[in-house]
């Protein structure tokens, strides 16, 4: 990450002082991890970001994911909208004239969503299902 995505960062924790600065530098790795993932090179809408910063976390933080999100402030998927948008009017990210901070509404549940045990047999059960249709 360059200099200047730091110096914005520390600006915008400045003012807001809600989310640590690993937050939105976690954010920015999501939305590349989620474009890279969705073979995307530009836009991705606020529900694709979600599930990459899902993905991601899961993927980096394993069974410490959803400590390591509160533990930078962020508590509901609403608040990654709040990030999103902190980097959006700083200049950091682009939004189109669709987006809005309501897509990042009501995500999905903390607890269920960075419970391991839970992901990973809900893979478990959507890779059997798709097995079972190929069949």
């Amino acid at each position: 990450m360059s200099v200047n995505f730091h110096t914005k960062i520390g600006e915008i924790t400045n003012k807001d002082v809600r989310y640590k600065a690993d937050a939105y530098e976690f954010v920015m790795q999501a939305l590349w991890f989620t474009q890279k993932k969705l073979k995307k090179s530009g836009h991705i809408t606020g529900k694709e970001l979600l599930e990459g910063i899902k993905d991601l976390a899961l993927e980096q933080y394993g069974p410490m994911a959803k400590t390591v999100i509160r533990h930078w402030g962020v508590n509901t998927t609403e608040d990654f909208g709040e990030i999103v948008f902190n980097m959006v009017n700083s200049g950091l990210m682009r939004k189109n004239e669709t987006d809005t901070s309501d897509e990042f509404k009501n995500g999905y549940n903390f607890d269920k969503a960075f419970n391991v045990f839970n992901t990973a047999n809900q893979k478990l059960r959507n890779n059997n299902f798709a097995k079972k249709q190929h069949s």
